[in-house]
């Protein structure tokens, strides 16, 4: 199932939904839309754990272009998308990210049952400081997977964010960077890692009240 979404900008936006259950609006990072392998292998893995997962491209992605562009309509993007899924399935969905897809969820101010953060980016590419993520205090539970090699997110630093946050919980993944790639050595594939990342989120997605 395609719909297309109507965004404040005037222009369209392209939704798949896929699976039956509780409702969750898989959002993609920067670097690769809605088509990369860890973005549909994530989708058809929590497909088939029962969730109706509405997946989309941010409009730079959409129009062609590998930059992301400003911050504003990717917000007003993912909230047309998070808006449109909740009217169709007739209950809030959960916010899953992978990085970019993530941060952008978490400004949303929606009333979701959860956000999942696939690789928070709490540095940004090229800096050393991180971002101000004083507005993640006001959200409601939250589950940050993040790779303990990952650049984006030194694990002492997303350690410490998470901390400091309530409703926030951390699940490390060992070796992993921020593509959740592991070295060799690991003896641990691209399907495999899915899977693990998967098996995490499915169980937090369950504990609070979605899936079978």
């Amino acid at each position: 199932m395609i719909d297309s979404v109507l965004r404040p900008d005037g222009g369209t936006t392209s939704v798949e939904i896929v699976g039956a259950g509780w409702p969750v609006v898989l959002a993609h990072g920067a670097g690769a839309g809605r088509e990369h392998p860890f973005m549909t292998g994530m989708r058809d893995r929590l497909a088939g754990a029962g969730f109706r997962v509405a997946c989309f491209d941010y409009p730079y992605r959409e129009e062609g272009r590998r930059a992301p562009g400003r911050f504003d309509p990717l917000v007003a993007c993912h909230r047309a998308v998070y808006e449109h899924v909740a009217e169709v399935c007739g209950r809030p969905p959960f916010l899953v990210g992978k990085s970019m897809g993530g941060r952008i969820g978490s400004h949303l101010a929606v009333a979701a049952p959860g956000w999942v953060f696939l690789g928070y980016p709490l540095v940004p590419v090229g800096r050393t400081e991180p971002r101000d993520v004083s507005h993640l205090a006001s959200l409601g539970a939250m589950l940050f997977v993040q790779g303990e090699r990952d650049a984006l997110a030194p694990i002492d630093l997303i350690t410490a964010v998470v901390a400091g946050i309530a409703t926030a919980e951390l699940v490390a993944v060992a070796d992993a960077d921020h593509g959740f790639r592991v070295p060799r050595r690991a003896g641990i594939d691209a399907e495999g890692m899915l899977d693990h990342v998967a098996t995490v989120v499915v169980a937090w997605l369950r504990q609070r009240g979605g899936g079978k």
